[in-house]
């Protein structure tokens, strides 16, 4: 932690002129001079350091996971955000925005009170509004002092083309934009994700700064995503992520938690355990009803180098046949069947289809695979799911020479389908691609939240046929 002087902090206490000079040069100073009472335990290490990552305008864009109950708000869309504009970094249009409208209000209503109420604030930094001033509503804040605005926005509400006077935003708070509703589906988790950088990353200057704090409460969730593209440094940015226990099982709070045994009243008092490892400990945790995990997925960088370990292709068909935009897609999966030293393994090829097709379509792209697959080996056997119409794909496809081709009638529901070939996916024996199965990693990680589970359907009729295989019946096709 800081250690600040003796005398210095005696002159913040007695000399209004050192106070405000020392609080506008420090978002840590203007914190503890003039937030203490939010302030009921002794600070820890990972506070000090939000600071200085916030406090640092060379940091354009810093995304920040911290555990429920950290502070994180209350440090940077409470404090920081006020200082930006009250500090040296005289900040003129601040926008946050939350979720809801509900969460807006709610932040609107606590930097209302500390410019209102905040006494020592007021006398030292203000004065904030001029006498029925109509720009201080419920949603807005302009500074008669720096003309400057915090507006606080919901994702409910359109932001495009917000200006403050002549001001774009130069400072852009997102906190905790999503919810488990929200990440549930890959239809919400793109939406958000879309509406970041479509709408909100335009929306500012070259000088702009994003800050988003949230929590990791999916695989694929906003947050996760520009936590990836920082760390491959795909993007400019800072990611930091505080769990209120770190991998070294030590808590990062002890000001708060002092003892194992304080710690462990505390986690009995989150009844649900999923929710204390999501919130808490900051670890994407499958639902209950998930089938298979995203840690059992492998994967494979080159296809093996012997050929003549390769025994067939197997091409697995689910047909929709609709082009409306709300329909299914029609899919098809493929995987090479290899077998080395008595090991079968099916390794998923790239060339994955998802596409809303009529039945000619469907059979043009059935043949364009199929050729593309015949350049890795000779022998393509294709599954298509087949029920009442779906047959007549079948038929089609061996009248004009698809000799290996047959139809599946499935009885088992996808659930029972999908958990009857999961240990394979555990123990390695089905390898996917380390790009171009993204789609499906999803659908088959994300069974029974996500909306749509086409390719999924194509992968479990390619595996069933990879499983029901003999290796007598590979090797003498």
């Amino acid at each position: 932690m800081k250690k600040i002087n003796n005398e210095v902090i005696d002159a913040i206490i007695k000399d209004r002129g050192v106070r405000q000079n020392t609080t506008r040069q420090s978002l840590w100073l203007f914190f503890l001079v003039y937030f203490a009472h939010y302030v009921k335990y002794e600070l820890a290490p990972f506070h000090e350091e939000i600071i200085d990552i916030v406090q640092n305008e060379s940091n354009k864009l810093i995304c920040i996971s911290a555990f429920r109950g950290s502070g994180k708000s209350t440090l940077v869309t409470t404090a920081s955000a006020l200082w930006s504009i009250l500090g040296i970094q005289q900040k003129k249009f601040v926008l946050i925005i939350c979720q809801t409208k509900t969460q807006a209000k709610m932040h609107m209503m606590s930097l209302r009170s500390e410019l209102e109420d905040n006494d020592l604030l007021k006398s030292d930094l203000g004065p904030f509004q001029e006498e029925m001033d109509a720009e201080w509503s419920a949603s807005s804040l302009v500074f008669s002092n720096t003309k400057a605005r915090i507006t606080i926005a919901s994702l409910e509400q359109s932001v495009r083309g917000m200006r403050h006077r002549q001001t774009r935003p130069d400072l852009i708070i997102l906190d905790d934009i999503e919810d488990s509703q929200s990440i549930k589906t890959l239809e919400g988790r793109d939406k958000t994700y879309n509406w970041f950088t479509s709408e909100i990353i335009p929306l500012g200057d070259l000088a702009t700064r994003i800050i988003i704090v949230g929590n990791l409460i999916h695989e694929d969730s906003m947050v996760v995503r520009l936590k990836n593209k920082i760390e491959k440094e795909e993007v400019k940015g800072i990611y930091r992520e505080y769990p209120l226990i770190n991998s070294h099982g030590e808590c990062l709070w002890p000001g708060k938690f002092p003892t194992e045994e304080s710690l462990e009243e505390f986690q009995n008092t989150i009844l649900n355990p999923i929710s204390w490892q999501r919130e808490y400990l900051l670890k994407v945790v499958p639902d209950e009803y998930q089938v298979v995990h995203r840690e059992w997925i492998q994967y494979y960088d080159e296809l093996p180098m012997n050929t003549r370990s390769y025994s067939c292709i197997i091409m697995g068909v689910d047909p929709a046949i609709s082009e409306k935009t709300k329909a299914d897609c029609s899919a098809i999966v493929s995987g090479l069947v290899v077998i080395t030293g008595g090991t079968k393994t099916l390794y998923i090829l790239p060339n994955i289809v998802n596409e809303r097709l009529t039945t000619p379509d469907l059979i043009d792209r059935i043949y364009a695979v199929n050729l593309e697959n015949r350049k890795i080996h000779s022998v393509v056997k294709t599954v298509v799911e087949s029920i009442a119409f779906q047959e007549a794909i079948v038929q089609f496809l061996r009248k004009y020479g698809y000799t290996n081709c047959e139809g599946i009638k499935v009885t088992e529901d996808k659930r029972t389908r999908l958990a009857t070939i999961s240990h394979l996916i555990k123990s390695g024996n089905v390898l996917f691609p380390r790009t171009g199965a993204e789609l499906l990693v999803t659908q088959i990680v994300g069974f029974g939240a996500e909306k749509h589970d086409d390719i999924m359907d194509a992968f479990t009729l390619c595996t069933h046929k990879f499983l029901s295989l003999r290796y007598s019946s590979v090797i003498f096709i």
